[in-house]
């Protein structure tokens, strides 16, 4: 899982693999920037969906 919570309140969520910082999910963020799925991206099999 390359997704964490940073410190910073202006950019509060961080990517890893990436190695950025960004105010919105990282996986979002590659999207907007690259207009493709984030590559990288892992479901967290803790989170149950409903």
């Amino acid at each position: 899982m390359h997704y964490y919570v940073t410190w910073d309140e202006t950019f509060p969520h961080g990517c890893r693999a990436y190695e950025f910082k960004s105010p919105a999910m990282p996986s979002v963020s590659v999207y907007k920037s690259s207009g493709l799925e984030c590559q990288l991206f892992v479901d967290n099999p803790k989170i149950k969906k409903s």
